[in-house]
């Protein structure tokens, strides 16, 4: 529950006798542990507890009887649940008898909670704070929904804001109850008398654990506060206690016994707020007894703190801080330290009918003040498919609605607060750089941050992979209904809704969706949006896009660097260039359209080799292009981007002097240009490189002259560089980025992977991509570039292959890369339609190189003038023909066996019987495995028969 409201109506209390206890008498609370209604040590634990709550910490039961007005589920007899209350309500209470893993209160808002209570059971944790501080509420959810999901019960109140004795009864007799108190204490708490209260009940009890919000334990001291001490207590502090005609003497006791409370000082600053949360619930487990959670967050911690982020800091970041507030602004809805900005626009779009509803705030307007117009001017509301955002001002039907079928109206720029947020811009700008920064700055203020790769085919796995992290099973056996059987959809939905569904506790998590291509899934269709978590509760939602508009919201814009940030970036360590050098620094900059991944290249380059700017410019002008075969978009994008694409062509010229004429970082990165966005082996880039074909580099007179221009000084190497050392060249030039993820994997800039991609034909170096993929790919390590292999030798949908593999080589990549990774992406993953269809455009490729061993002599018998006997391909080499078919004949049954799995009979049916028909040719009736595609069958005949049955005995 939560307990934040002075609003909320409570149904008919028990007409048992009740003794009266005063809120603001500490006496008569205490008394409250000799209630009737109290009986801790003797437990009265309904039959319905598992065993697990049986052995929780002593306290009572209550069996509330709920009207249909109440508001709550009622998921067992003895626990009440809440939807999510609203702001206006009272009481926070979970039992959580799930434990963890299991959500204990799913969230809907509600402007009224009506509860009747017998006996109130007692909880594990009693958290207590006071005040409406979006920060300290954020903070206070957050250690609430981790204890309760580490399977501690909690009982959160605001007693400041319960206006009726009965509500104030009912936190009383959980502070009773509860085996520690949790109480959050700011600056402003010293004048609470319910604060004052809950300290000294705790600190008498033995069981209290202080949380110092923004503040420390050296800085709540009594004469400091009484006598104004201070910047701190300039304003809030002062004889506090006269503030609602306390007793002195209880006042100072109660501050005096927080520095008698060693074991359990918790400070919560901006910067530690997660590392505080954990160690709260560590503490607490400890003293609970519960080593087992303990045990799993420390591993769950480790895991974590490796694996957070996809990429390390950039050291070298420059500017971005108007950005960075904007940011934080919208997502958080206020900015804190020294992230405030002067200025904040939000702007609603025109209609044809009404004028411009602009809300901004002039330079002198505080942060305060900005939040509390912003929240009297905009209103969200949000269903299930689809989102609402419309000013008070407007009439409701200039509403904007997204949906799957509903057309867009109007457009409206950032909304803050509501923990989404949508960076644009073109690539090369630098997005990726500024979400990273922003996670690194504000990490500790989530739970994780999880980092998605957007682009469209990937973009569902990339989600799904999510659970690791989320500690859910998304597997097809948990997915899958025993009473019925599911069809794929609704088996993927379920999984996707497993990991939506732990996005929206109120576990705050940072989801960064990285360069998303398109607001569809590229499999499906489907809404992007039906991924994400509901706006406006714990989780965040940070999106980088080229698009124009994502989700009916107008991205921030991300502009170019100032002249003096550009400066600073391309200067690299030198920071005395004369007056001439600059000018050829600001040429390089208007030349590269200021794109920051231009800029970052030309320092990287001024820093590691002894040239000056101006010969770099020279060097740059004369260099030449390759011939390049783009179109469309990406064409259009490559022909804006001429002086960077001699750029990388600079860089390539270097890497080859450094390391002779092919040089091996200069093929990784040819052969990087038809790998997945993905994090890659730098072993296995190596080796693709080395497979690439000769090539002719063009006059040798010229690039000798010019390699000897812009490596004067660099040591060329006679020796080959191994892949490890050519990756590090990748990186010390900013071509590419390492991994913090996988030790040795190496993410080469898209923007260079496009223009490799395109300065030659695919069918020239893309082949030796796909045989190192075949040769050191793996299903869990590499599972995105076997996708990207599959994309480019089978084509799905109506795309066309691109490529074409010998018939050993697709052999080999059908039984040891594609078979594992279909299976794993449908059973680990329950992505059944993805894994159906590679197995199905699988077997149309086995088939069509069944028929090149076949058509050929089919050809020459039609022409032949006479009749003599010839041998086929099949004939001259058997073996290869059978192991083709019995290859084919593994794809039919693996695909028969999850058609199955989604109630597709008709196709498993036919599947099976054509394997069956080809083991049997080939291996005969009682080779092991035409017994085993025999008994699939024979399953499958029997589960037909039970589905006839069913289907005739219904009316």
């Amino acid at each position: 529950m939560d307990s934040r409201g002075d609003s909320s109506r409570f149904g008919q209390y028990p007409t048992k006798p009740i003794r009266n206890m005063s809120s603001s008498s500490s006496a008569a609370f205490f008394s409250a542990n000799q209630s009737p209604f109290f009986s801790p040590r003797s437990p009265k634990i309904p039959q319905e507890l598992s065993e697990s709550t049986r052995s929780d910490a002593h306290c009572d039961s209550f069996d509330p009887p709920l009207s249909s007005s109440s508001g709550f589920q009622d998921a067992a007899p003895n626990i009440i649940e809440p939807d999510r209350i609203a702001s206006s309500s009272v009481i926070s209470y979970t039992p959580s008898r799930y434990g963890r893993g299991h959500e204990s209160s799913s969230y809907t808002q509600t402007s009224s909670v009506s509860v009747s209570y017998n006996r109130l059971r007692c909880c594990d944790v009693f958290v207590g704070l006071y005040g409406q501080k979006p920060s300290l509420l954020r903070f206070a959810d957050w250690l609430r929904a981790e204890l309760e999901f580490q399977g501690m019960s909690c009982f959160m109140s605001d007693r400041g804001r319960c206006r009726s004795s009965r509500k104030q009864r009912i936190v009383e007799r959980a502070m009773d109850g509860a085996s520690f108190g949790v109480i959050i204490l700011t600056r402003k708490a010293f004048k609470n008398p319910y604060t004052i209260e809950e300290l000294r009940f705790f600190a008498n009890k033995k069981n209290l654990v202080p949380v110092f919000f923004d503040l420390s334990p050296g800085d709540c001291l009594v004469r400091d506060i009484v006598e104004k001490r201070g910047d701190l207590w300039e304003k809030h502090g002062g004889e506090l206690w006269l503030l609602y005609g306390g007793i002195e003497k209880e006042w100072k006791e109660a501050v005096h016994g927080l520095s008698r409370v060693d074991d359990w000082k918790l400070e919560a600053h901006e910067g530690n707020w997660r590392d505080c949360v954990f160690r709260a619930v560590t503490l607490l487990a400890m003293r609970l007894g519960r080593r087992s959670i303990v045990e799993r967050l420390s591993k769950w911690r480790d895991k974590a703190e490796k694996e957070e982020f996809p990429y390390p800091r950039n050291e070298n970041f420059v500017g971005r801080k108007k950005e960075l507030s904007e940011l934080e602004f919208v997502l958080f809805g206020d900015v804190a330290g020294d992230s405030e900005r002067d200025y904040f626009d939000l702007k609603a779009k025109p209609t044809r009918r009404k004028k411009n509803v602009t809300l901004g705030w002039n330079k002198s307007s505080s942060v305060e003040e900005r939040r509390k117009k912003g929240k009297e001017k905009v209103v969200w509301k949000e269903s299930e498919k689809e989102i609402e955002m419309q000013s008070t001002d407007l009439p409701s039907r200039n509403q904007v609605k997204l949906g799957r079928n509903t057309r867009r109206k109007r457009s409206m720029k950032v909304v803050y607060g509501k923990g989404v947020a949508c960076i644009s811009g073109e690539s090369g700008i630098g997005k990726t750089e500024l979400l990273l920064e922003f996670a690194y700055r504000h990490h500790q203020r989530y739970k994780m941050v999880l980092w998605i790769g957007g682009e469209s085919r990937y973009i569902r796995q990339n989600y799904l992979n999510l659970y690791q992290y989320l500690e859910v099973d998304v597997g097809i056996e948990n997915c899958s209904d025993k009473t019925r059987m599911k069809s794929f959809e609704e088996q993927e939905d379920t999984a996707i809704s497993r990991i939506r569904k732990e996005l929206m506790r109120n576990i705050p998590f940072l989801v960064v969706i990285d360069n998303l291509e398109s607001e569809k899934d590229w499999w499906d269709s489907k809404l992007v949006m039906d991924l994400l978590p509901r706006f406006g509760g714990g989780t965040h939602i940070l999106i980088s896009t080229r698009l124009s508009r994502v989700m009916n919201m107008e991205p921030l814009k991300l502009s170019y660097l100032s002249g003096a940030e550009a400066m600073l970036l391309m200067q690299g360590n030198v920071k005395d260039y004369p007056v001439s050098e600059m000018d050829a620094l600001r040429t390089i900059e208007e030349k590269l359209g200021r794109l920051t991944l231009g800029l970052a290249v030309v320092g990287a380059i001024l820093s590691e080799l002894p040239i000056n700017p101006s010969r770099l410019l020279d060097t740059i002008n004369r260099m030449p292009l390759r011939e390049m075969v783009c179109s469309g978009r990406d064409g259009n994008l490559l022909r804006r981007s001429t002086f960077l694409l001699q750029l990388f062509e600079v860089c390539f010229s270097i890497f080859d002097h450094a390391d002779g004429p092919r040089s091996l970082a200069t093929r990784m990165v040819v052969a990087s240009g038809w790998l997945a966005p993905a994090p890659v082996p730098a072993s296995l880039l190596a080796l693709a490189a080395h497979k690439l074909p000769e090539k002719h580099r063009g006059p040798k007179r010229l690039w000798r002259r010019l390699r000897r221009a812009i490596t004067c000084g660099f040591t060329s190497s006679n020796s080959k560089r191994s892949g490890a050392e050519a990756a590090s060249m990748l990186l010390r030039f900013n071509i590419a980025r390492t991994s913090s993820i996988k030790l040795g994997f190496i993410q080469i800039h898209e923007l260079v992977k496009l223009y490799a991609r395109n300065r030659v034909l695919v069918n020239e170096n893309a082949p030796a991509m796909v045989q190192a993929v075949i040769n050191r790919g793996s299903a869990v390590e590499t599972a995105e570039q076997i996708w990207a292999v599959c994309f480019l030798l089978f084509g799905f949908s109506n795309e066309a292959p691109t490529l074409q593999l010998k018939i050993t080589e697709l052999l080999i990549l059908v039984k040891q890369v594609i078979l594992p990774l279909a299976i794993r992406t449908f059973i680990t993953f329950s992505r059944c339609s993805a894994a159906v269809e590679l197995l199905r455009v699988c077997t149309n490729a086995l088939e069509a190189a069944d028929q090149t061993l076949v058509t050929p002599v089919e050809k020459w018998l039609d022409k032949s003038l006479c009749w003599r006997p010839v041998q086929t391909s099949a004939q001259l080499n058997p073996i290869l023909w059978e192991e083709l078919a019995l290859a084919r004949a593994t794809v039919l049954e693996t695909r028969a066996k999850l058609m199955l799995r989604g109630g597709q009979f008709g196709v498993a049916d036919d599947l099976i019987r054509k394997a069956i028909f080809i083991r049997t040719s080939i291996s005969g009736e009682d080779h092991p495995g035409t017994v085993s595609a025999r008994e699939t069958l024979s399953k499958l005949t029997r589960l037909l028969s039970n589905v006839h049955q069913i289907h005739n005995s219904s009316p």
